[in-house]
C-alpha cells in the first residue's frame, strides 16, 4: 500500500456562511465540490454560529463527527441529538439539517450508489486492528499521534495519511494522547 502523507498546505478552505471548511482529500484528484463530480470528500469546517443549516447535499450520504466542542442536530423530522466528539452521525445527504452550537467537525460525504463510505474514531493512548477492507483509506489525525508501527508511518496533529486504493487487510494503529478519524470508501 502507498500512503501519501497530507498537511495545511494541502488543504484548500473557504469561507461559507457559519464559520470555514477545509477540504482535506477529495476523489477522483482534481474533482471540484461545488461541481457534485466528486466519489467522496473528507473535510473538516468550523462552525461559528449558534445555529445554521446544512447544505443540502442530495445524492449523497454523510458521516459527521465533532472533534472540538458539542452540537445538537435535527436531522430531517427526527428529534434532536447531541452529537459529542466520539460519536458519528450518518445521514441523507439530502435531507435538512439543522444545528445549534459551536464546533469543529469531521466530515465524509460519498456519492450514493456508488461508493460505500465508514467512519471510526480512536481516542486517548490506544492501539487498534483495523481492516477496512479494499479502496480508499485516510486517517486524519485531529490531536496527538497516530503511527503505523510496521511500516514507519506517522502523522500529528492536523495531518492526513490518505491511501488511495488499498487492497485491504488488516493494519495496526497506534493512537498517542489524542484522537484521529479513520474513513474508508470502497465501490459500491
Amino acid at each position: 500500500m502507498e500512503w501519501k502523507l497530507l498537511t495545511k498546505t494541502d488543504y484548500v478552505t473557504t469561507s461559507w456562511s457559519g464559520g470555514t471548511t477545509t477540504q482535506l482529500a477529495i476523489s477522483p484528484e482534481g474533482a471540484v465540490y461545488a461541481d457534485r463530480d466528486f466519489l467522496w470528500r473528507l473535510s473538516s469546517a468550523t462552525v461559528e454560529l449558534e445555529h445554521s443549516d446544512f447544505t443540502p447535499l442530495p445524492g449523497y450520504h454523510r458521516f459527521l463527527a465533532v472533534l472540538e466542542g458539542k452540537i445538537r442536530l435535527k436531522i430531517d423530522a427526527n428529534e434532536p441529538f447531541e452529537l459529542a466528539p466520539g460519536r458519528v452521525a450518518e445521514f441523507d445527504g439530502g435531507v435538512p439539517v439543522e444545528s445549534w452550537g459551536q464546533c469543529v467537525d469531521f466530515n465524509l460525504m460519498v456519492r450514493k450508489g456508488k461508493g460505500l463510505g465508514a467512519v471510526a474514531v480512536l481516542s486517548g493512548d490506544c492501539e487498534e486492528s483495523w481492516d477496512p477492507g479494499p479502496g480508499d483509506l485516510a486517517v486524519y489525525c485531529a490531536s496527538g499521534k497516530v503511527r503505523f508501527p510496521e511500516w514507519g508511518l506517522e502523522a500529528g496533529a492536523g495531518q492526513l495519511l490518505l491511501c488511495r486504493g488499498a487492497r485491504g487487510g488488516a493494519v495496526r494503529l497506534v493512537c498517542e494522547a489524542g484522537a484521529a478519524m479513520l474513513a474508508s470508501v470502497r465501490e459500491a
